[in-house]
């Protein structure tokens, strides 16, 4: 056996009995994490009757809008979203971040190996000597913080729920992403279907504008009576650009949720369509259900949790702390002669540290980490009590929406029979234009108010599954990174497929 040999086996002798009995004795400071219990209604503030609440239904809640363009745009969105992107990066971030807090519990070794060529020069009876040769050495260091009162373990545990936090960031993006998208589309075709109104509608009004000149003509009508139809009739057309704007906005915003360029769906989406209705009512469960289903409620509570653990890391530090620290070296002239003919030198031996005075530096330390947890407590009893809002002020828009759009369809119809009543009276010289355009423009402002009234009822239904939780609950893989391109830049791994 060489001397090598035998310097790494008494180390090692020495080693793993202190290792066992470091183990064995740690203990961990600082709290322990317990989720906080929340007080909620036992019901939703709208609920009448006395049978259970039926869970809600959140599972991809936007098939229940039975449109399949807007199916394809939640994928694509999903796919392409760069705020998705960045969460999935965050949580790339913590995994990172979870197995360096790991690695803090196991010891460490760097190994080491140089060669060098040396002259050492002599004075001698006879002048001035020099001497050549090399020097060979290798060897490696080892160290091992004994983590006898938790600090690392408690920075694993804090990792962990850094972990889980960033998942939960990145399914509240995701409800958000879907709500944005679904609200949107249903914002474009609203649009379109008030921009065909209104043409339909001027269209209408033009010809009771010919109608009036014909009338004119004949001596039954005024020049003040044509000008009037005619102001009528452009002042309705007069809307058709401003709803043409909001309606490139809504197709816009909708392109760069999908992660692409604002203009990309425009013809795509340029075919009218009705807006979407869904069906209605819908189960909403207890309000005690959005602390597992709202992901920003679970991320609030485990940032709590993350915030917890840290007061251990701190309460750890006024401790004392043993690091083990050892070493192996040989040296050669020739490289040959490593671990046979070589000096052999080890070194082991524990380090005790012990904080004896910091003027209170290490107890502020612990104070500012038990305020911390307290903010993000508080952060998460706001987000609890931010969810219940949500969800009580679209279940009572939603429901008031419904009885008003109820009032909007019949109040259309009852208008547009007085426009064609109206306008078959004119024609008989039974009637003024003025009550005719009268008659028209009421059942035009109650058509375009009434298809108003649809979209929103679409976008509380959308926003109702919102704050009951309901987002994306296929499969995301937070591994792919982006890939960078020297040339055209970052651009998503899912884009090259």
């Amino acid at each position: 056996m060489t001397g090598f040999e035998r310097g790494l086996r008494t180390a090692k002798g020495l080693l793993l009995p202190v290792f066992t009995a470091a183990l064995l004795s740690g203990c961990v400071v600082g709290p322990d994490y317990r989720t906080p219990l929340m007080v909620v209604p036992a019901t939703w503030s709208d609920r009448t009757g006395t049978k259970p609440a039926k869970p809600a239904e959140l599972s991809k809640w936007w098939l229940k809008l039975r449109d399949p363009e807007l199916n394809a745009l939640v994928e694509q969105a999903v796919a392409g979203n760069l705020d998705v992107a960045t969460a999935k990066a965050k949580i790339r971030e913590a995994r990172a971040s979870y197995r360096q807090s790991v690695g803090t519990l196991f010891p460490s070794a760097d190994g080491s190996a140089s060669a060098t060529r040396n002259k050492v020069a002599a004075a001698t009876s006879g002048g001035t000597g020099s001497e050549t040769y090399d020097q060979y050495q290798a060897g490696f260091d080892a160290s091992w913080e004994l983590d006898l009162f938790g600090a690392n373990r408690r920075s694993v545990e804090a990792a962990r729920y850094g972990l889980d936090a960033s998942q939960e960031e990145l399914r509240s993006t995701l409800l958000t992403l879907v709500g944005d998208v679904a609200s949107n589309y249903v914002q474009a075709r609203g649009y379109q279907t008030r921009i065909a109104l209104a043409r339909r509608s001027a269209a209408s009004q033009r010809q009771t504008a010919e109608l009036t000149r014909t009338m004119a003509l004949a001596g039954t009508a005024t020049a003040a009576d044509v000008a009037k139809a005619m102001g009528q009739a452009s002042s309705t057309e007069a809307d058709v650009p401003s709803l043409e704007a909001s309606y490139a906005e809504a197709v816009h915003r909708l392109s760069v949720l999908t992660g692409r360029p604002p203009a990309a769906l425009i013809a795509r989406l340029k075919r009218p369509t009705p807006i979407p209705t869904p069906r209605l009512p819908i189960p909403t469960g207890i309000p005690a259900d959005i602390l597992l289903t709202r992901p920003d409620v679970r991320m609030a509570e485990r940032q709590c949790a993350q915030y917890t653990a840290k007061i251990g890391q701190a309460e750890a530090a006024r401790y004392p702390s043993v690091s083990l620290t050892g070493d192996i070296s040989t040296t050669a002239l020739k490289l040959g002669d490593l671990g046979r003919n070589s000096t052999i030198g080890w070194s082991f031996g524990p380090t005790l540290s012990v904080p004896l005075f910091n003027a209170g530096q290490l107890q502020a330390a612990v104070d500012v980490a038990k305020a911390q947890r307290d903010q993000y407590f508080i952060a998460y009893k706001a987000a609890v009590l931010t969810a219940l809002e949500d969800v009580e002020n679209t279940l009572v828009s939603l429901s008031q929406e419904r009885i008003r759009n109820g009032k909007l369809a019949s109040s259309a119809k009852s208008y547009g029979d007085a426009a064609r009543l109206e306008r078959t009276l004119y024609k008989a010289g039974e009637t003024s234009v003025l009550d005719v355009l009268d008659a028209e423009r009421s059942a035009y402002s109650a058509d375009d108010t009434l298809l108003q009234s649809r979209v929103s009822i679409a976008t509380d239904y959308i926003a109702l599954n919102k704050a009951l939780g309901g987002g994306w609950d296929g499969t995301i893989d937070s591994s792919k990174p982006e890939i960078i391109d020297a040339k055209t830049g970052p651009r998503l791994a899912s884009d090259t497929q």
